[in-house]
């Protein structure tokens, strides 16, 4: 076997009879609010501090905390959702997230059994941490209770009892002599107290309308925070005993994620020039979904819609994920060569997949600040979030999804959108049409699919192999003009 920094098992140790010894950790909580991403993250940075190489990952479909979990181990953040990707994949993503990692840290979502509404916990924290068999550890704020927090840990530990609770943090400890309360409190539920955080001022990240402000837009404040979670993290938890409780997982059985097997086979498509938003604007997406573009023959290029002035050379295909266009609409709109070059794309049929954030761009103006205008609609800011799952069925026959066909997706925004006159629906679930299907210029040929639904493509490898056919095809067509 292998062995990492600090002898951890590495994950390249693998049985020849498919079970990988991969040290794990889920981090969960009672409830939202109580310090997971805080807490997660400081771990990650300070197990990373130590030498060792960290992989961060995340349950649900929130692209924010994973950017924080990237910057603090240095490789990519991943989500594990059994409700985007399937109960079956989460532990071959798992296994391809973690790969070459010592150690792997899992953040939970909202309370450890909370999932998708109606679905008794499905796609909960304690959902995942049983499929990945990893032992829990809780987190608990602290600071308005005493002895009550035994209680509460002795339920969560008794409540499902497939889920292993290995560990307490205590969170915004107010004292010593609280603290010495809270110890002896747990002492008779025989469940380790791991770390005991105090309470600080200078422990916190800015949030708003959908939540902590990405990593993108404030990295050098978010970099500074990072130093004070490391050090907050070392301080108050015991290291060594978050790392005994990762070993003790059981060896994991599966076979990682591999997107060039995700993809159906096809004949090769290679070269096809995918051009990915990114930047502050628009830094929610998948990595997963990246990967399965190239693994389908594209060459995936970022560029910034606040910044550059043109696409990348031979663009034959547009991608826009989410993030916070209203955020940043004056500058989006100031780039007006960027939003012409967007425009003549859409006119020449490339196919452009737009999601949230890239919708609201795709429209004639987001509030009173002009876009693009590839679609004949506006976009405002309301004061009702949408949020939640959906299991999302094709409207229409089109570039990405055949008619009839289904997926799992979720939304998650603030604004909306006015309907597009002559526009064929992306999606219909329940009694909701949404989105929209349409050609652009001189090309009726739908080219353009534009929604609120963010898609985890791991859990439909299809969508990308469609999606980079259709930009092959417009090789020719980019080549063609020039």
């Amino acid at each position: 076997m292998v062995t990492g920094h600090g002898g951890v098992v590495s994950d390249q140790a693998c049985g020849s009879n498919g079970f990988h010894a991969r040290p794990r950790v889920v981090i969960g909580a009672p409830a939202s609010g109580n310090g997971k991403t805080t807490v997660a993250t400081g771990l990650m940075a300070a197990l990373s501090d130590r030498g060792l190489t960290v992989s961060g990952h995340k349950v649900g479909p929130d692209y924010i905390d994973p950017s924080y979990h990237a910057m603090a181990v240095g490789r990519p953040g991943r989500n594990l959702d059994p409700y985007l990707q399937a109960e079956e994949r989460v532990v071959p993503l798992f296994l391809h997230g973690a790969e070459g990692a010592d150690v792997a840290v899992v953040e939970g979502v909202m309370g450890l059994f909370d999932g998708a509404l109606g679905t008794d916990g499905f796609a909960s924290t304690a959902h995942v941490a049983r499929l990945l068999d990893a032992p829990v550890v809780l987190v608990i704020d602290a600071s308005a209770a005493g002895r009550s927090v035994a209680a509460t840990v002795h339920g969560f530990a008794h409540f499902d009892p497939r889920v292993r609770l290995a560990g307490v943090i205590l969170n915004k400890v107010g004292s010593q002599r609280h603290e010495t309360e809270l110890r002896a409190a747990m002492e008779p539920l025989r469940i380790p107290v791991l770390g005991s955080l105090r309470r600080s001022e200078d422990i916190h990240a800015p949030s708003r309308h959908l939540g902590l402000v990405p990593v993108a837009e404030r990295e050098r404040d978010a970099a500074e925070m990072l130093d004070r979670l490391r050090t907050w993290v070392a301080e108050g938890i015991d290291l060594d005993a978050v790392l005994r409780v990762a070993r003790s997982a059981p060896p994991l059985p599966g076979v990682p994620w591999d997107p060039r097997a995700a993809i159906p086979s096809q004949p090769s498509v290679k070269g096809a020039v995918i051009a990915a938003a990114a930047g502050r604007a628009f830094s929610f997406r998948y990595a997963e979904n990246i990967e399965l573009l190239q693994a389908a023959g594209a060459e995936v290029v970022d560029f910034d819609p606040l910044s550059d002035e043109r696409l990348p050379a031979d663009c034959a295909g547009l991608y826009f994920g989410g993030g916070f266009p209203e955020v940043h609409a004056e500058a989006l709109s100031a780039n007006e060569p960027l939003r012409r070059a967007v425009v003549v794309a859409s006119e020449r049929g490339v196919p452009i997949v737009a999601e949230c954030a890239g919708l609201t761009y795709l429209c004639e103006r987001l509030d009173d600040l002009p876009m693009t205008g590839v679609l004949p609609a506006t976009a405002r800011m309301t004061p009702r979030r949408t949020l939640g799952y959906r299991t999302a069925t094709a409207a229409t026959e089109n570039f990405l999804a055949g008619q009839g066909e289904t997926v799992t997706g979720h939304e998650f925004h603030r604004t909306q959108v006015s309907p597009v006159q002559g526009a064929s629906p992306a999606w219909r679930w329940a009694d909701v049409t949404e989105g929209f299907v349409t050609g652009a210029g001189h090309h009726p040929t739908p080219s353009v699919h534009a929604s609120y639904l963010h898609v985890h493509w791991a859990g439909h490898p299809q969508l990308a192999s469609r999606f980079a056919a259709r930009a092959h095809a417009a090789t020719r067509l980019v080549a063609d003009h020039g």
